[in-house]
C-alpha cells in the first residue's frame, strides 16, 4: 500500500477546497487536494452555482428574444427544451474544469483523485478508482467535501419524476408543470428559470413568506414577480405523501390540498458531505445535517483538523467558501485570520437579487435611527436603454451619522450593482456615509448612477425632518 506524505492535506476541490490549497502552497506548504470525482470543482462547478447560473443566463436570453420587439423581424418567439438550454451549460462546465485543473500544475499542488477516509488524526486512506488504496498522512487536515441535497426517506427519488437539485441538471424531457418543495434560494432560483421556459411552476413554501433572511421589501418584490411570472406560490404547506406515477407526481399537504404535476423538484435543504469520512476515528461528530462545528480558525473539535465552506453550514455561499478557504490557509501558516461574516447575498433569481448590511426589520428591531433612500431602475436612462426596468435599489443609512448601514438591490445585474456599495459600507469613519454617492460623478448613462438618484431621495427625506 502506498504512502504519501504532505504539509496539508485538503479533501474537497470545489471552492473552499481549492482556494484552501492554492493559497497554502503559495505560502511555501506542501499540499494535496483529494478530490472524489475524476474531475475538480467541487459540488459548485458540477452541480450548483455554475450550471444553475449558466442555465438561467440561457433562459433569460430566450426571455428577451421572446418579449422584445425588435426581434420579431427574426421571427415569431421561440421555445427551447431543457435538454437544448443544456448544452450551453455543459459547455460552460467544461471550461470551467479546464481552468480550475490548470491552477494544480501552475501551483504545484497534488491532486489526488478517490474517496477519503479517516483512518486517525494524521491520516487517511484513500480509494482509487481502479480499486487499489493509497495512505496520505499529512500534518493538517482541512474539511472542504461541500453539501449535497437533503433527501427525506419517504420521498422515491429514484422515480424517474422525482428530482432533486443535483439531479435535475440530468432532465432529459422538458415537463409541462412542474412542482418545487422548498422556497429557499434554490427552489426559487429554479421557479423562476423553469417559469422562463415557460413550464407551469407550482412552489411550496413551507414559511409564511419567501426567503424570510432577506428585506421585507425585496422579498415583496420577488413574490410579485414570481407571480407574474406564473408561478403559483403556495404559502406555509407543509407535505404529507409523495405518490409518483406514470403520468405524474401528486403531493399530499398536511392542509389536505392534493398538488399535481408533471415532476417534482425537491429542493427543501441540504446536507453536509461527511457520512463516508470515517470522522469517527478521528473523535469528530457532525450533526443531524451532517454538517461540523469550528471555531473562529476554522478548526474543529480535533486541533490538525479544519474545515470549510457548506460543510460548516451558513452562509453556504460560494464567494464565502472561497474567502474561508483562503482565510484558513493564513492561519494554518501563522499570518492571523478571518472570520467571514460579511459576505453580501447573491440570489440568481429573474430578476436577481442582492444586498449586504442590515435590513429595515432589523433596524427598527434595533431601535437604530435610520432612513431610506430608493431609486426605481425604470427611471434610469440604462435601464431604459437595455429594457431592464424591473427593479430597485435602495440604500439604508442612520440619519444622524449618515452611515450606509444596508445596501438592498432587487433587479437585472444586481449581485455586480451591489458591490458598489459594499465597497463604501467598509471604509473607516467618516468616509462611509450616504454623502458619497451624492458628492461623486457617475458615468451616464450607467445603472451605477442608481446610487446617487437613491442617495439624493433618502437625503430629502431627512432634510424634511
Amino acid at each position: 500500500m502506498a504512502e504519501q506524505k504532505f504539509d496539508l492535506v485538503v479533501i474537497g476541490s470545489g471552492p473552499a477546497g481549492e482556494a484552501a490549497a492554492m493559497s497554502a502552497a503559495k505560502k511555501g506548504m506542501r499540499v494535496a487536494v483529494i478530490e472524489k470525482r475524476q474531475a475538480v470543482g467541487g459540488n459548485c462547478t458540477h452541480k450548483g452555482t455554475i450550471p444553475s447560473k449558466a442555465l438561467r443566463h440561457s433562459v433569460k436570453q430566450l426571455m428577451r428574444y421572446n418579449t422584445q420587439s425588435v426581434f420579431r423581424a427574426l421571427g415569431e418567439p421561440r421555445r427551447l427544451t431543457f435538454p437544448q438550454v443544456m448544452q450551453t451549460v455543459n459547455k460552460v462546465i467544461s471550461y470551467q474544469v479546464e481552468m480550475h485543473t490548470s491552477f494544480y500544475a501552475r501551483n504545484r499542488v497534488e491532486l489526488i483523485v478517490g474517496a477519503a477516509n479517516f483512518r486517525d488524526a494524521d491520516s487517511v486512506e484513500v480509494q482509487l478508482p481502479d480499486g487499489a488504496t493509497e495512505i496520505v498522512s499529512a500534518k493538517k487536515f482541512i474539511i472542504a467535501t461541500g453539501s449535497r441535497p437533503y433527501r427525506p426517506a419517504d420521498v422515491d427519488f429514484d422515480h424517474e419524476r422525482v428530482y432533486d437539485s443535483d439531479m435535475i441538471l440530468d432532465m432529459q424531457h422538458t415537463p409541462h408543470s412542474i412542482m418545487i418543495y422548498g422556497a429557499g434560494v434554490i427552489g426559487c432560483e429554479y421557479a423562476s428559470i423553469f417559469a422562463g421556459l415557460g413550464i407551469k411552476v407550482d412552489l411550496i413554501n413551507t414559511r409564511s413568506s419567501l426567503l424570510e433572511f432577506l428585506d421585507d421589501e425585496i422579498s415583496d418584490a420577488l413574490s410579485y414577480h414570481l407571480r407574474d411570472m406564473g408561478v403559483t406560490v403556495r404559502h406555509q404547506e407543509e407535505y404529507a405523501r409523495v405518490v409518483p406515477n406514470d403520468q405524474g407526481v401528486i403531493m399530499e399537504m398536511q392542509s389536505g390540498k392534493r398538488i399535481h404535476a408533471d415532476a417534482l423538484l425537491w429542493c427543501n435543504g441540504r446536507t453536509g458531505n461527511t457520512n463516508s469520512l470515517g470522522l469517527d476515528n478521528v473523535g469528530l461528530e457532525a450533526n443531524h445535517r451532517g454538517q461540523l462545528s469550528v471555531d473562529e480558525h476554522y478548526c474543529t473539535e480535533v486541533e490538525n483538523i479544519f474545515a470549510v465552506g457548506d460543510v460548516i453550514g451558513w452562509p453556504s455561499l460560494a464567494s464565502a467558501s472561497y474567502d474561508q478557504g483562503r482565510a484558513v490557509a493564513a492561519a494554518l501558516a501563522g499570518r492571523g485570520h478571518r472570520v467571514i461574516e460579511d459576505a453580501p447575498t447573491g440570489i440568481y433569481t429573474l430578476p436577481e437579487i442582492s444586498s449586504v448590511g442590515k435590513t429595515e426589520s432589523e433596524l427598527t428591531a434595533a431601535k437604530v435611527p435610520y432612513e431610506v433612500g430608493r431609486a426605481l431602475f425604470k427611471h434610469t436612462a440604462r435601464a431604459q436603454i437595455s429594457g431592464e426596468r424591473v427593479g430597485m435599489l435602495k440604500i439604508l443609512f442612520h440619519i444622524e451619522t449618515r452611515e450606509i448601514l444596508g445596501i438592498h438591490c432587487f433587479g437585472a445585474e444586481a449581485a455586480e450593482i451591489v458591490h458598489i456599495g459594499q465597497a463604501i459600507m467598509k471604509q473607516p469613519v467618516p468616509n462611509n456615509t450616504i454623502d458619497y454617492f451624492v458628492n461623486t460623478t457617475f458615468n451616464y448613462p450607467t445603472m451605477a448612477e442608481a446610487y446617487r438618484s437613491a442617495a439624493l431621495d433618502g437625503l430629502n427625506r431627512v432634510a424634511r425632518l
